[in-house]
């Protein structure tokens, strides 16, 4: 019975530590997030922005309306199913 008793007294210990290690990698796995200042200038450039190209917004627009079969642009609720009139 004693054997028994320790052996189990083990697991639980074995468990513990292995929890604790597992919350220790998950806690240290967000120290790490955020944007370093030699990097602030890259993401600061013109054509990273979003929207940052005409051309490139026209090309979206199309493609959206295209697929939405309604004219108008985003700020006219609606398709052109007529659903959200």
């Amino acid at each position: 019975m004693i054997r028994r008793a320790n052996w189990r007294a083990s697991i639980v210990r074995c468990l513990c530590v292995l929890l604790a290690l597992g919350c220790a990698a998950a806690a240290s796995g967000c120290s790490t997030l955020g944007v370093k200042p030699w990097q602030r200038g890259i993401l600061a450039r013109a054509d990273m922005r979003p929207g940052g190209s005409a051309m490139d917004d026209f090309i979206d627009d199309h493609m959206y309306f295209a697929k939405e079969a309604s004219s108008g642009g985003r700020s006219f609720a609606g398709g052109g199913c007529g659903c959200n009139d």
